[in-house]
């Protein structure tokens, strides 16, 4: 396929643009259910003229429809971007990067998701729709199944479709979290997800930080021990990257502490730890669930980030070296291929 390309990219050029063009008005459609001409064409940085043209054309050729509100992809639409994603991937250059990431630290399978969840939503709603269809690939009858929170999660579990073929599967939260928005809680996202799984869910209902104290009262607590002991069954995985400082600061860490996690160097945040470069623990929140010896023995470690500002701390991440699979936005990406010096073709949106 990529001598195919190649050689298309040397006679047509402006027959792969007007390709990507097209797919791109489609795709953004299609994330929009519905959208009106002018929200289009700012969203795709497109004069309202030249997209009423392309427009026009996709309508004459039964491929979205109009309506009061607004635009619609039609079903045939929908089945031709189904098959049109695994040239696009090649087109746009996704499989470069999923490759060289993956053989530079090591992975299972990258998927990198066209665009920069930084700046456009949808791009953080398809994250959220292929770690779905991850999760739906990866998950056996009886999996217990440990989430974290955050807003990239949320969005996950936002993109679940309806089912009621996994009854005998557990959503648990990885670790406590109360004192976060309500909609970015472990808890929240465990037990949304279950029901859009049609699966069953256990709740963990402490604090993400915790007292000495208070956390030697917890652990003992029957309740508590009997989560605990089903979060630590997990056989899958599935996790945020944080920045080390803005997750620091939202959890209203003392200054003395913050002081400490930047001296240490840590630039990621994962499962209540602080890595640094090298993938290196600088602090440990103390905070009850997953534990790294429970990470480092989990079949499938299933990692969701996006954002050129999130670059360094997904290294980090990677450089702990417990990840099976990364989903990740092609800004996240083209950064990590650039800062590893990998001998990548560049990506479009340094372009």
């Amino acid at each position: 396929m990529r001598e195919w390309l190649e050689i298309n990219r040397q006679l047509l050029p402006d027959l792969m643009e007007l390709l990507k063009k097209r797919y791109a008005i489609l795709h953004e459609i299609m994330m929009s259910d519905v959208i009106g001409r002018r929200t289009l064409a700012s969203s795709l940085q497109m004069t309202e003229r030249v997209l009423r043209a392309e427009t026009d054309l996709l309508k004459a050729q039964g491929l979205i429809e109009t309506e009061t509100a607004g635009m619609r992809i039609s079903e045939q639409g929908r089945k031709l971007l189904r098959q049109m994603e695994p040239l696009m991937r090649e087109i746009l250059g996704m499989r470069h990067l999923e490759e060289a990431i993956q053989q530079k630290f090591g992975l299972k399978q990258v998927i990198v998701i066209p665009g920069d969840s930084e700046q456009s939503p949808v791009v953080k709603q398809e994250l959220g729709r292929a770690a779905c269809d991850v999760l739906n690939r990866e998950m056996r009858h009886d999996d217990v199944i440990a989430v974290t929170g955050g807003s990239t999660l949320a969005a996950v579990a936002e993109q679940m479709p309806g089912s009621t073929s996994h009854k005998g599967n557990w959503f648990v939260p990885a670790r406590g979290g109360l004192g976060e928005s309500l909609e970015y809680q472990a808890n929240t996202i465990a037990s949304k997800m279950a029901k859009q799984f049609g699966a069953q869910y256990r709740l963990l209902h402490v604090p993400d930080l915790l007292s000495e104290e208070a956390y030697q009262s917890l652990r003992y607590e029957p309740n508590i021990r009997d989560i605990l002991g089903l979060i630590r069954q997990a056989r899958i995985i599935l996790h945020g990257i944080g920045d080390a400082l803005v997750m620091a600061r939202r959890r209203h860490m003392d200054a003395a502490v913050i002081e400490q996690i930047q001296q240490g160097g840590a630039l990621a945040e994962a499962f209540g730890y602080y890595f640094d470069r090298e993938g290196k623990v600088v602090h440990k929140m103390l905070t009850l669930g997953l534990r790294l010896e429970d990470i480092s023995r989990t079949e499938v470690v299933i990692a969701v980030a996006g954002g050129k500002s999130k670059a360094d701390a997904i290294m980090a991440v990677l450089e702990f070296g417990h990840e099976d699979i990364l989903i990740i936005d092609e800004a996240a990406a083209a950064a990590i291929v650039q800062a590893c010096g990998l001998d990548e073709p560049k990506s479009r949106l340094e372009q």
